[in-house]
């Protein structure tokens, strides 16, 4: 199984980047998956998840809005739409995959970093 994220990188405030995750190892379809951040010296924290078989999502308060996170079955991709970043959306983001939609993340990205000025 992989997660291969990309679309990091360095942005002003009020700027936008888009995520992507490509997905490879098992079926994409009716699978759970989502992002994550961590800031140095902070927890890791869910950002949003997408259930791929419907496309419903869930966002955490502190991007619900400006972030949109999709899916592209013909590419087994999961995208994160940043828009109006903050200096505070500053951290390392991780995509994830649960499988069973169960709560609990089986794989993990190597992670991109975002950082905004």
């Amino acid at each position: 199984v992989q997660l291969v994220e990309s679309g990091g990188g360095s942005v002003q405030a009020g700027g936008t980047l888009r995520l992507s995750c490509a997905h490879s190892g098992y079926s994409f379809r009716s699978n759970c998956m989502g992002w994550f951040r961590q800031a140095p010296g902070k927890e890791r924290e869910g950002v949003a998840s997408i259930y791929t078989g419907d496309g419903s999502t869930y966002y955490a308060d502190s991007v619900k809005v400006r972030f949109v996170v999709s899916r592209d079955y013909a590419k087994s991709t999961v995208y994160l739409q940043m828009n109006s970043l903050k200096p505070d959306d500053t951290a390392m983001y991780y995509c994830a995959a649960d499988p069973m939609c169960s709560g609990h993340v089986s794989y993990w990205g190597q992670g991109t970093q975002v950082t905004v000025s």
